[in-house]
């Protein structure tokens, strides 16, 4: 591939304002020198006068176009340079920034002109790249520990069992290592259902009945607690069924490990089609969620007091992904009040008919 060589911003612009100047100058020396011989010809009837009327006039002429385009040019450059100062200092600050050291800003220029609006703008750039490099290496961190758990204790029952092999009763050492595995299963199908989502997997756009697809998972779901059921027929929505059956299973998962005794899903339609929503609401009667921690828990590898850690058999991330394909499917997903207990409000719009 040829590159063209390309001059500098500079350098165009002084050149633009020279030979800006040098055809004014050109065109305002005819005008005049055509207006001077009209002049000396109304005076002078008859008389041979050359083009240029006077040498002395044409040279002045000259000289003065000359000089001006020259001051032109000289004071087109300093104002440039002078106007691409904040842009260099600019430049060498974002160079010097890199992945590991992403706390710095560029400088903002005091003039407020459109160089302030794009230093301004590089900086809430760093600013949301900051955060999500910071989020990235918590995430990271939390994600290794939450891997090494599990695998921690595996190895720890197969060392134990190998230094005595003699006495291990191989059915309950299997049945905890299957624990551990589970729950590692658990948590790396939960990263991978992350990945997919922050990669923007296109999900399907598909007619879902709401409280079908509701009615059809909790029938496939073991009997932990008591599941009271108040699903209105008829409520759809546009979406992914694979998706959503996954937030209401992270919804009930939820619930399940905190209720008391019971866990009441309810599906209705709030407003008409096009433009209400389906709702779906998820509340378990345990210890409930204080009010200053309802967004906190939609956070990845949110860690609560004792009653709602995610040690209590969750992974810390099905209500984060919950909120995300709840987003996705252009909806909201919510803790609000109740009685008591943890009630959460899932919201996505109705399919239009």
């Amino acid at each position: 591939m040829i590159t063209r060589h390309s001059w500098s911003v500079r350098t165009r612009l002084t050149l633009i304002a020279v030979v800006t100047a040098v055809l004014s100058d050109v065109i305002i020396t005819a005008t005049v020198m055509i207006f001077v011989r009209g002049l000396v010809q109304a005076h002078r009837p008859g008389a041979a006068i050359p083009w240029y009327v006077h040498p002395g006039l044409f040279v002045f002429l000259v000289v003065t176009s000359l000089l001006t385009a020259a001051l032109s040019g000289i004071g087109a450059y300093h104002t440039v340079t002078e106007a691409l100062t904040p842009v260099n200092a600019i430049t060498g600050k974002l160079a010097e920034i890199t992945a590991t050291d992403v706390g710095r800003r560029v400088p903002v220029p005091r003039a407020r002109d459109e160089i302030r609006q794009l230093a301004e703008t590089i900086n809430e750039t760093l600013d949301r790249l900051e955060e999500a490099v910071e989020q990235q290496r918590r995430f990271a961190a939390d994600a290794s520990h939450d891997l090494r758990s599990p695998l921690t204790a595996m190895r720890t029952q197969v060392e134990e069992a190998l230094q005595y092999p003699e006495d291990v009763d191989w059915v309950p050492k299997a049945q905890a290592m299957l624990a551990s595995l589970d729950r590692l299963q658990s948590i790396v199908s939960d990263l991978l259902m992350l990945a997919r989502l922050d990669s923007g997997t296109p999900a399907s756009k598909e007619i879902v009945d709401l409280g079908e697809l509701t009615a059809g998972e909790l029938d496939r779901r073991p009997r932990r607690v008591e599941l009271i059921r108040k699903l209105e027929p008829g409520v759809t929505v546009v979406g992914d069924p694979l998706r959503l059956a996954r937030l209401l299973t992270n919804l009930v998962d939820n619930a399940e490990r905190h209720a008391v005794s019971t866990v009441t899903v309810t599906v209705a339609a709030h407003g008409g089609p096009g433009t209400g929503a389906a709702v779906l609401e998820v509340l378990d009667d345990g210890a409930g969620i204080a009010p200053e921690q309802r967004e906190v828990v939609f956070r990845r590898f949110t860690r609560l007091d004792a009653a709602r850690s995610r040690d209590a058999g969750g992974t810390g991330l099905g209500l984060s992904i919950a909120r995300e394909i709840a987003e996705g499917h252009g909806g909201t997903l919510r803790i609000e009040d109740s009685p008591k207990g943890a009630r959460f409000v899932l919201r996505i719009p109705l399919a239009r008919p």
